[in-house]
């Protein structure tokens, strides 16, 4: 193919009445000012979308625009160009085609990368547009670090021999950076933020050493290594934690900060020894970006409508209930971003941070210190705060404090580990908390999921199993309805799992005088009735079927789900 020629962007799309001469002049001077590409300009004002300017230089330049969303990538061509090149020059090689390699640009006009990739793949080239957005995504899923970790976990082996070392004495030269046990730490962070894995799992078996990631609320095995470099995996981590390196016959846990591809990850510790050594679990909590609008995070319109209502009053308490890992903490703090505003005083206690949002006055919880729940809250009532965030109501002294607060003029947010919104008020109750406190407190109670959303990329028609009918059919899913039913089939957007992100499906209870009322009442049982009686059509699972009867979750996810709503 011949080298593409050079166009000037802003002259193409307004030649294609993409953008208007004010625009493209405005952004040029925004251009001028920031240093920024002009395409990245155009799209963050607004005035273009990525796709259409890669459909424009296709238009143009007469080659084909490739949705990588659409695209299932050939990981072993991908890496015929080096990663550092990829990112560089904004290319991904996509396939062979009549005898050249195919790549992927998202500028295809620079003549220099054109070149230049040439002399690395060492081929003939042709040139597709794609956007800039969905090829960083690629190159996130082209280049995983499966075979780097492998490759280090292999070396740390050779170099350890076949004795324990005592890793102890080490702990002076532990900081040499390019020690393998900090280079395959270095690359296995690298590698779970690559693929948005919310936790490392690392878990000594007989013989073998395990590295599992969780992705989308699913574990999937990152790689095995030999068993004898747990000890200097988990020394290096304790030393980062600052957890006691002697101690190897109790449980700890601790934090520590890392800086991972240019974002800042809070990291949560916690050891635990096992037959063949210690296992770590570390929470991976990305401080950038992970804060999602109250319009985005999934809630039927009507739902958060109301919710919207609860949150601008000026006294009670909102419980969000689910699961740990359910998207509880992510359902609060978008609720207070949308009321964090300058005549509003906002004080969270919690145990860990877990979004940083500003104007708001964090607390972490340290229990080493006496740093509870309880007693930071109590102090946190003498800081004149309008709005409070419990991270949990772990104990009767912290719910007896925070009800006591929502009945003075405070609204407070927290979170409890319950089944469904029904049977929230009375877990309190069970906790020891007076039945006439929780029913006058208490404004409304959401329970919420994680489903799984189906990959878009591989997704296609679905016919139930036996079993899945005859679950669809118990819960009144007529068969004319499962006829738009879809699952993914597993590609290279999804790790082969056929999901991809997920989403979440909620209930809500508001507190009308009819159920404060019954709530008041002292059996348990005539609650819960009244409470499912007002959320008849609105529950977790109506709302979940909703989604698969949508084609946006598979019946295997809403089985999931309603074995853990359903008695």
């Amino acid at each position: 193919m011949a080298r593409p020629e050079k166009v000037r962007l802003g002259d193409l799309l307004v030649q294609q009445k993409l953008i208007s001469l004010d625009q493209l002049k405005f952004a040029l001077e925004q251009q001028k000012r920031s240093g920024r590409k002009l395409g990245r300009v155009l799209v963050d004002n607004a005035f273009v979308t990525e796709e259409q300017i890669s459909e424009a230089l296709a238009k143009q330049l007469n080659i084909p625009y490739i949705n990588l969303k659409y695209y299932n990538l050939n990981l072993e061509q991908v890496r015929l160009l080096p990663e550092n090149q990829a990112r560089r020059f904004r290319a991904v090689v996509l396939e062979e085609r009549n005898g050249m390699l195919l790549i992927g640009m998202a500028d295809p006009t620079d003549l220099f990368a054109f070149d230049e990739i040439s002399r690395i793949v060492k081929r003939d080239i042709d040139v597709a547009v794609v956007t800039e957005g969905q090829l960083l995504e690629s190159i996130d899923r082209g280049y995983r670090r499966t075979d780097e970790i492998s490759g280090l976990a292999r070396e740390l082996s050779e170099e350890l021999g076949d004795t324990y070392v005592d890793f102890g004495t080490l702990t002076g030269a532990v900081g040499a950076e390019e020690a393998p046990v900090v280079k395959l730490l270095q690359t296995m962070f690298d590698d779970a933020t690559q693929i948005r894995a919310s936790d490392i799992h690392i878990e000594p078996q007989e013989g073998r050493l395990m590295i599992r990631f969780r992705i989308d609320g699913a574990l999937h095995l990152q790689t095995e290594a030999d068993n004898k470099i747990a000890p200097a995996l988990v020394l290096r981590l304790k030393l980062m934690s600052g957890l006691d390196i002697s101690e190897k016959r109790l449980p700890q846990d601790g934090r520590f900060q890392v800086r991972v591809r240019d974002q800042g990850v809070d990291v949560r510790i916690a050891t635990c020894p096992t037959q063949y050594g210690e296992s770590v679990v570390m929470r991976l909590l990305r401080q950038e970006g992970g804060m999602i609008s109250l319009d985005k995070i999934g809630m039927p319109a009507e739902m958060l409508k109301r919710f919207r209502e609860v949150i601008r009053r000026s006294n009670g308490m909102v419980l969000v209930t689910g699961p740990t890992g359910s998207g509880k903490t992510t359902t609060l703090y978008s609720a207070l971003a949308e009321i964090n505003t300058i005549d509003q005083k906002i004080i969270t206690v919690e145990d860990p941070v877990e979004y940083r949002l500003s104007g708001i006055n964090q607390v972490q919880v340290n229990e080493k210190i006496d740093l509870s729940f309880a007693r930071v809250l109590r102090s946190a009532l003498r800081q004149d705060p309008d709005v409070i965030l419990v991270g949990e109501m772990r104990d009767v002294e912290t719910a007896q404090i925070g009800l006591r607060a929502a009945m003075t003029g405070h609204l407070v947010f927290s979170t409890l580990h319950t089944r469904d919104a029904a049977g929230t008020l009375f877990r309190l109750v069970d906790m020891g908390t007076p039945r006439f406190m929780v029913a006058s407190s208490v404004q409304a109670v959401v329970a919420q999921r994680l489903l799984r959303r189906i990959c878009e990329s591989c997704s296609e028609p679905h016919t139930p199993t036996p079993q899945e009918s005859e679950w669809l059919e118990a819960e009144g899913v007529l068969p004319d309805q499962c006829q738009g039913l879809l699952h993914g089939r597993g590609c290279s957007h999804c790790n082969g799992t056929g999901y991809h992100g997920r989403m979440g499906v909620y209930e809500m209870l508001e507190m009308g005088r009819e159920l404060v009322e019954a709530a008041a009442h002292d059996s348990a049982t005539h609650f819960i009735q009244v409470a499912r009686q007002h959320m008849r059509g609105k529950t977790i699972l109506d709302n979940a079927l909703a989604q698969m009867k949508l084609g946006r979750t598979t019946v295997a996810e809403v089985m999931r789900i309603s074995n853990q709503v359903e008695d």
